[in-house]
């Protein structure tokens, strides 16, 4: 395997030079994760000063490994691990992140996830497909007739928004509004964030914040039948969720509920028309469709890493980790082990191997893993139907992130 002009590997010390900013990587790292997987699937990448882990069953495990954790301050001080207080010009972030779920570890975790459940179990979303199919359609109503379209700002960045926000109990005017401060917000998760980046996830944390207790008023005092009303009124061995808990969650699960499925949408459908199946044998019927949706999922994955503390001392790959020391989980890469998945750069809709890691595993596997399957395999059917020889007019722009991995653009005619 040819390692890209990017990539620096020496395998008999596992160290890896990589700058996650160079284009080169970031428009395509599924080049650079074949490469690692054949020199190197577990290697400390100099830049980031940290192990990461790409084979499958590595990551797999470490993602229902207890010694590993999604937080590290509830089994030992700053002091003993030599971390530093938090900074000042973040306080408002780091509220909002308190009691997120996606970094709270048990009994916390188990109280906060088991509040929200109900609400995304597969049997409860499948409800809102008429809604969301009438959506889709009204949506492509919109542009179908122009002949092109810009996907992800008349499309892709809709659908997910107003599903979550209707879920929640968010007006759906909002949607605009939400997506500026999720934008804002998930710069913090970057590698080489800016000080800009922290002040304007600093003030987007603030108003969404501010914005999240007016509507928690609201429906304390007029509840209503849905989640964010739920989440009030309802206790778990005797306990209700504090205004703190409650704001934490409803904008965990605003980002999370759709800044992920954007992604998915707009890779997804360069990666069929790229691929040069007839997205109509693709779409042909709901075995098909859900079979192209797990393989989009697999090969163009829309977040790349999880990050997890080592709780105890622990030794993985022949790799000793001491408690406190932090470990990265490149779950795109997973999805692409050579041990696990045959010819795995290749997009093959009737593949039939290992379910792919995309959604994680363990206590912290995407709670709204079973909606943005729903919205992924009812809009993209539609979207296609609709728009019969949709083609790319335009050579797509790459986000210039690494953790999330989606387009700026998806320039598409007919």
């Amino acid at each position: 395997m040819m390692i890209p002009a990017f990539l620096s590997i020496d395998p008999a010390t596992r160290r890896v030079s990589l700058d996650a900013g160079n284009p080169a990587f970031y428009s395509n790292p599924n080049a650079a994760y074949a490469a690692l997987h054949a020199h190197c699937p577990t290697f400390y990448w100099e830049e980031q000063k940290q192990w990461f882990f790409t084979g499958y069953d590595h990551v797999n495990a470490l993602l229902r490994d207890r010694r590993f954790g999604r937080q590290i301050l509830h089994v030992a001080t700053r002091d003993e691990l030599g971390l530093p207080e938090p900074d000042q010009h973040l306080a408002n972030f780091d509220l909002a992140e308190r009691y997120s779920l996606l970094e709270l570890e048990p009994p916390e975790h188990t109280r906060l996830r088991t509040l929200v459940n109900r609400a995304f179990v597969s049997r409860h979303v499948e409800k809102m497909k008429p809604e969301l199919t009438e959506l889709a359609n009204r949506l492509i109503d919109d542009f179908e007739k122009k002949g092109d379209v810009e996907l992800l700002s008349a499309f892709a960045d809709i659908i997910p928004v107003t599903m979550i926000a209707r879920m929640i109990g968010i007006p759906e005017e909002m949607g605009p509004q939400l997506l500026k401060w999720s934008h804002a917000y998930i710069r913090m998760y970057l590698f080489g964030r800016t000080r800009g980046d922290e002040d304007g996830a600093e003030q987007a944390a603030k108003e969404f914040s501010d914005y999240v207790k007016t509507v928690i008023a609201e429906r304390r005092a007029n509840p209503r039948d849905d989640l964010l009303t739920h989440m009030i009124h309802t206790e778990h061995k005797g306990q209700y969720l504090t205004e703190d808990e409650l704001v934490s969650t409803t904008i965990v699960l605003l980002n999370a509920g759709h800044e992920a499925t954007v992604h998915q949408i707009g890779n997804s459908v360069r990666m069929i028309l790229d691929s040069g199946y007839d997205p109509a044998e693709l779409f042909r019927d709901e075995n098909a469709t859900e079979r192209t949706v797990e393989e989009s999922l697999r090969i163009c994955a829309p977040v790349h890493i999880f990050q997890r503390w080592a709780l105890e001392p622990a030794e993985i790959d022949g790799i000793s980790f001491k408690r406190g020391d932090k470990v990265s989980l490149i779950l795109a890469a997973a999805n692409l082990d050579p041990l696990k998945f045959t010819d795995p750069l290749t997009f093959k809709p009737a593949r039939d191997e290992a379910p792919n890691l995309s959604f994680g595993a363990g206590i912290h596997f995407c709670i709204g893993a079973p909606l943005a399957r729903l919205e992924l395999n009812v809009v993209l059917p539609i979207l296609f139907d609709r728009l019969p020889g949709l083609r790319i007019a335009k050579t797509p722009s790459v986000k210039d992130v690494y953790h999330f991995h989606g387009l700026d653009r998806l320039e598409l005619s007919w």
